[in-house]
């Protein structure tokens, strides 16, 4: 075969796709490789109609699955618009348009002869070189393509993804020994760089990495509260924070992917594994769970599951939860376990505890990360792919062999041994090493297999703030922030607050690294690796002042924020903020003050101030009208930007992508989005890069805005929203603040030319009103008390 033709530098190997099975996993990766801006033809069978006949629209199951992709929550597609590069069709009539295809992914039922026939079909119609790969999580490579020609067996991989594609990370690679090198490198490019994944290598063994492991952890936690008598909510607290992983625990994991599927997962699995494996002796009939699902308690998806919500006769919501004993429900609890709380200390000190928590934890633990350090290499070359797949395929903090350096592998082996548990060769091996990773020279490396450490090696391309950090001492620091040279002239800014708020020592840091770059270095970049970039600024500390009456501590924060963030905007250097989850509030400020963004496709950009009663401070409001007064094709006069401003000012509208973040102004036309969060240092330092030759400051603008007219105008609409109970009584106060900031306060009139400085400060004007407002204070206090807005 001749060797695959590389893409140009910038292309995708992969330039259409096909998705076969328009079930929800299938329409979901159909949806992430639309987001990759790649058409994709979905294809499903043809139905039967009542009477046993093919039904009138014969691609009815593939046209239903897109109106389902844009009804979705979570959103499965980043912009609606997408929707329109997936073309539904069917597998009788319209397999001929894999013709020019270059990639046909297979996610039809797990049965090896339907699939087989399906690939049968496919053969002789694909295009020639096209890459083949199966969505299978049980069924092995060598069983899928048994029977079918060389040709297909080269162009054949396995690409497991996880549900929902778009936002789990994970993507398997199984390779067989005939797949051809060229087949399995542009799918890896392709999943990495255009779908954003993280791409582990597995060996085509029973449930791969992710699901093995997770599998197995889902049985050893649901047996062991039953042993030792513990309530859903219990097992939930000790399997969530305490060891790193999402707050669902394992109850409420099952809830949220279904209860109805654990049955043919663990048969499936226990199918396809010996019966020396240590998953068949810790399985168990579990008849609670087989009375939920015959009750329709599938999970959040059906009635309930372990928990369900209630709702009594006057609205209102109560959260319950199931008694593993008497299958009744109650409302939910806050669990008391000092284990629980033990785990502020450190993951070692829940396991020796000795309350229930600490047993449960030391029970599971003991079963799980054994059978783990058991299984490579048989599942995986290294335990860097075990780690990376269960913290990207199940949102683990930390992955298993990182879970027992937590404990202290020695520690852990010692206390196996000492109970008669058996310790496997690579954790002992671990245990006289010092550990599975250690760092030496400012490098990361892991345990390999033949007893030594070995540097963890990251793809091409791809930067981590945290390795720069283990080899290097920050150019300046404070609490809440620090400054990294990460070569070539660039430094990044890096936020580590709690949910990374901004705060004054933030302020402080970036007032300094303005001028440190200014005199040393070429650009900045403002980047973390935080879940979110920041969710604003620290309102606990603006409200403590208030309500202490200390004026000029929350004036002075006002003030320093709007300087700070002017002074970057007109540095003599170029800025890039690359932000990644949430950006909101003064988080979005400063993102809209850098003078380019390099944005995760997962970034949620919005200013959210009148959530809290307040409006944007640092002056996000004008740099928002600022881009819409001189958007392309927008109506004349001064109003449009005026209206679309406060409207998404006053609405709080928050992205839902990075690609909406741009529809709605917060990314600029020229602004870049990267899909793999891995990716995102890099590019940003690329792009402040390319921006340092002959750069210069933007100019200062001078709007036309529309004064007291305008005001008028906003004033009637949001008095109709009030009267109409769409708005609170506060929204009008707030609303009126904004307005002036808007429009350019009394002074301002279409014959007269406002000016940016003029807007600071109207800003900060506005701000300080309603800060002391007691409606305002109450909104701040409930939004801490209860992460949620108060309606007054």
């Amino acid at each position: 075969m001749a060797p695959r033709k590389s893409a140009k530098p910038g292309e995708l190997s992969i330039r259409k796709a096909a998705v076969i099975g328009a079930g929800v996993m299938g329409s979901g990766i159909a949806a992430q490789i639309a987001n990759a801006g790649v058409p994709v033809i979905l294809l499903d069978i043809v139905p039967k109609d009542k009477d046993g006949k093919p039904a009138a629209d014969r691609s009815v199951i593939a046209k239903s699955a897109i109106e389902k992709l844009l009804k979705t929550d979570p959103a499965a597609l980043m912009l609606p618009a997408n929707a329109a590069l997936i073309t539904p069709g069917n597998t009788e009539d319209d397999l001929g348009l894999l013709a020019d295809v270059d990639w046909v992914v297979e996610a039809v039922l797990e049965n090896p002869e339907i699939k087989r026939s399906l690939y049968q079909k496919i053969e002789p119609l694909r295009k020639k070189g096209s890459v083949i790969s199966s969505n299978t999580s049980t069924i092995p490579l060598a069983t899928l393509i048994a029977g079918m020609p060389e040709s297909f067996a080269r162009d054949f991989v396995i690409t497991h993804f996880f549900n929902p594609p778009r936002y789990m990370r994970l993507l398997e690679i199984v390779s067989g020994p005939k797949t051809n090198p060229d087949s399995l490198a542009v799918i890896e490019e392709f999943g990495d760089r255009a779908l954003g994944k993280g791409v582990v290598h597995c060996k085509d063994t029973p449930g791969f990495i992710a699901n093995r492991i997770g599998v197995y952890w889902m049985q050893a936690a649901v047996t062991a509260a039953l042993d030792l008598g513990l309530t859903v909510e219990e097992a939930d607290a000790v399997m969530g924070k305490p060891l790193g992983i999402p707050k669902t625990g394992v109850f409420g994991l099952l809830d949220l992917t279904g209860l109805d599927l654990q049955p043919h997962v663990d048969g499936a699995l226990a199918q396809a594994l010996p019966k020396t494996d240590d998953y068949q002796r810790i399985r168990r009939d579990f008849p609670l769970l087989q009375k939920l699902i015959a009750e329709g308690y599938t999970g959040r998806k059906g009635k309930g599951g372990f928990y369900r919500m209630q709702r009594d006769e006057h609205g209102g919501k109560t959260l319950e939860a199931i008694n593993l004993k008497t299958g009744e429900f109650k409302p939910k609890t806050e669990p008391r376990l000092e284990s629980v709380e033990a785990g502020r200390q450190g993951l070692r000190a829940v396991v020796e505890h000795p309350d229930r928590g600490g047993q449960y934890a030391w029970k599971v633990l003991s079963q799980l990360l054994p059978y783990t350090a058991s299984l490579v290499p048989e599942i995986a070359d290294d335990i860097v792919a075990v780690d990376r797949a269960m913290q990207m395929g199940y949102a683990w903090k930390w992955g298993p062999f990182e879970l027992i350096d937590r404990m202290g592998a020695d520690w852990f082996a010692q206390r196996l041994a000492a109970e008669g548990k058996a310790v496997p060769p690579l954790l002992a091996a671990a245990a006289k090493a010092g550990g599975f990773y250690k760092i030496e020279g400012g490098k990361l490396l892991y345990l390999g297999t033949d007893g030594r450490h070995h540097p963890v090696v990251r793809p091409e391309g791809v930067l981590l703030l945290e390795d720069i950090k283990r080899a290097s001492q920050p150019v300046a620091e404070n609490s809440s922030a620090s400054l990294w040279d990460i070569g070539d002239g660039v430094v990044c800014l890096e936020f580590h607050s709690k949910m990374n708020a901004l705060d004054d020592q933030i302020l402080g840091l970036l007032k300094q690294s303005i001028g440190i770059v200014s005199k040393k270095y070429k650009a900045l970049v403002i980047y973390n690796e935080a879940d979110q970039f920041s969710v604003g600024a620290n309102l606990g500390l603006a409200l403590f002042g208030a309500n202490i009456g200390m004026w000029p501590l929350i004036e002075n924060l006002v003030s320093e924020g709007l300087a700070t963030l002017k002074a970057l905007k007109y540095a003599p250097f170029p800025s890039v903020a690359a932000p990644a989850g949430l950006a909101l509030g003064g988080g979005c400020e400063i993102t809209l003050h850098a003078r380019a963004v390099v944005a995760h496709a997962e970034s949620y950009i919005g200013l959210v101030e009148v959530g809290v009663g307040l409006i944007p401070g640092w002056g996000g409001a004008n740099e928002l009208l600022e881009r819409y007064t001189v958007e392309k094709g927008r109506p004349g006069g001064p109003m449009p930007p005026v209206t679309k401003a406060f409207e998404t000012i006053s609405m709080a509208k928050v992205s839902r992508s990075a690609a909406e973040a741009r529809e709605l102004g917060f990314l600029r036309p020229t602004d870049e989005i990267v899909m793999n969060r891995e990716r995102l240092l890099a590019a940003a330092k690329a792009r402040a890069l390319s921006m340092v030759a002959d750069y210069k400051p933007p100019e200062v603008p001078v709007f036309t805005l529309p004064g007291a007219t305008g005001r008028t105008a906003i004033r009637l609409a949001v008095d109709n929203f009030v009267a109409a109970g769409k708005a609170m009584p506060h929204d009008r106060v707030v609303a009126e603040a904004l307005a002036e900031l808007l429009t350019g306060g009394k002074d301002a009139d279409i014959e007269v030319k406002t000016e940016e400085e003029t807007l600071r400060k109207l800003a900060a004007k506005g701000f300080m009103s309603l800060m002391h407002t007691e409606p305002t204070l109450a909104r701040m206090e409930h939004m801490l008390e209860t992460g949620k807005p108060l309606r007054n």
